[in-house]
C-alpha cells in the first residue's frame, strides 16, 4: 500500500513567504557589490540583535513582521548615514588658508623688494611704505600691486572665514578695502591727500581692533580664540597702533613702526584660520560614533523587524 506523498516544505505556501520575483532584465540588475553589502549588513544586524536581545534566561518574542520593502529602505538609510562621515559645520575652506597666508608674505616681500630699488636717499626706518607706492617712489608699481594683492587676499579670507561672527568678517573686509584704497590713491610728490590719509587711518584701526571681534563668548577650543587670548592680541595691536600714531607726530622711526605693525597684524588672520580648521576637523572614527548613537540603534531594530 503506497503512502501519500509528503508535501515538500520548500513548496508549501505560508503566510510569511514572499513571492520570489523572476529574473530581472539585464538593465535592472543591481551591481554585485551592493547586493553583497546588503547581505552582510543583514547578517551583522541579526547578530547584533541576537547578542543584545536574546539573553539566557529571558524568553524571546518573535518581532512583528513588516513588509520587506520597508525594512530594506530603513536598513539602506542606516548604511548611508553611518558609512559616510558628516562634514562638520563651520569648516573653513582650504583656499582661505592660502589667502590668509599670502597676505603677510605679499606685504613683507613687497616692501623689501621696493626698498631695494629705491635711491640711497630713501630711509626705510624714517619713510613710510606709502612713499614707495606714491608718485615720488621708484618703480612704484611694485608696492602698488603688493597692496592690491594684500587687499584682495583679505577680502577672500573674510568671505571664507566660517566659524566667526559676521562683524569680524565685515571688519576684515574693511581692512582689505582700505589696502586697495591706499593703492588707488597714491601720495603726491610732496605731502599727502585726504583720501590717502582716510584709507590709511581706516585700515590701521580696522586691523588693530579686529581680534577683539573674533573672540568667542562661550568656552571654546583652541584657547587662543577665547576672550582672554583675543584680548591679549588686541592689546598688543593697540600698542603697535599707538606707537605708529606717536611716530606720525614728527618721529624718526615712522617707517619702522609702520612696517612692523603691518607685517605682524596681517599674520593674525592666518593664525585664526589655522586654529578654526584644527578645531573643526572631521572626527577620526565617524562610523563608530554614528552607530553608537541611539537613533541609529532604533533604526537598526526597525529594519530587522
Amino acid at each position: 500500500m503506497t503512502q501519500p506523498a509528503r508535501p515538500d516544505p520548500a513548496r508549501t505556501p505560508s503566510r510569511n513567504d514572499h513571492v520570489r520575483p523572476g529574473p530581472a532584465p539585464s538593465g535592472a540588475v543591481r551591481p554585485a557589490w551592493r547586493a553583497v553589502g546588503i547581505l552582510v549588513l543583514h547578517i551583522g544586524i541579526l547578530a547584533f540583535h541576537i547578542g543584545t536581545r536574546a539573553r539566557p534566561g529571558q524568553p524571546g518574542r518573535l518581532p512583528e513582521l513588516r513588509p520587506g520593502g520597508t525594512a530594506r529602505r530603513r536598513v539602506h538609510r542606516l548604511v548611508s548615514s553611518a558609512a559616510w562621515p558628516l562634514r562638520p559645520r563651520g569648516l573653513v575652506p582650504g583656499w582661505t588658508v592660502v589667502s590668509a597666508g599670502l597676505s603677510p608674505v605679499l606685504v613683507t616681500v613687497g616692501w623689501l623688494v621696493a626698498d631695494a630699488v629705491q635711491p640711497a636717499a630713501y630711509s626705510p626706518i624714517r619713510k613710510t611704505v606709502s612713499v614707495m607706492s606714491g608718485y615720488a617712489g621708484t618703480d612704484r608699481w611694485i608696492m602698488t600691486w603688493a597692496l592690491l594683492l594684500v587687499g584682495g587676499c583679505q577680502l577672500l579670507t573674510a568671505a571664507g572665514l566660517a566659524g566667526v561672527r559676521v562683524p569680524a568678517r565685515i571688519l576684515l573686509a574693511v581692512a582689505g578695502l582700505s589696502s586697495i584704497g591706499i593703492a588707488v590713491s597714491p601720495e603726491p610728490v610732496r605731502g599727502s591727500t585726504p583720501q590717502h590719509l582716510a584709507w590709511t587711518a581706516l585700515g590701521a584701526v580696522a586691523i588693530a581692533v579686529w581680534p577683539a571681534f573674533v573672540a568667542r563668548r562661550v568656552p571654546s577650543r583652541p584657547l587662543i580664540l577665547g576672550r582672554y587670548g583675543c584680548a591679549a592680541v588686541t592689546a598688543v595691536f593697540l600698542v603697535l597702533l599707538g606707537w605708529l600714531v606717536i611716530e606720525t607726530q614728527g618721529g624718526a622711526d615712522l617707517g619702522l613702526a609702520e612696517r612692523l605693525s603691518v607685517s605682524i597684524e596681517t599674520c593674525w588672520p592666518f593664525v585664526v584660520v589655522v586654529a578654526l580648521r584644527h578645531a573643526t576637523r572631521p572626527r577620526t572614527d565617524p562610523v563608530v560614533t554614528e552607530i553608537r548613537s541611539r537613533p541609529y540603534q532604533q533604526a537598526a531594530d526597525d529594519g530587522l523587524r
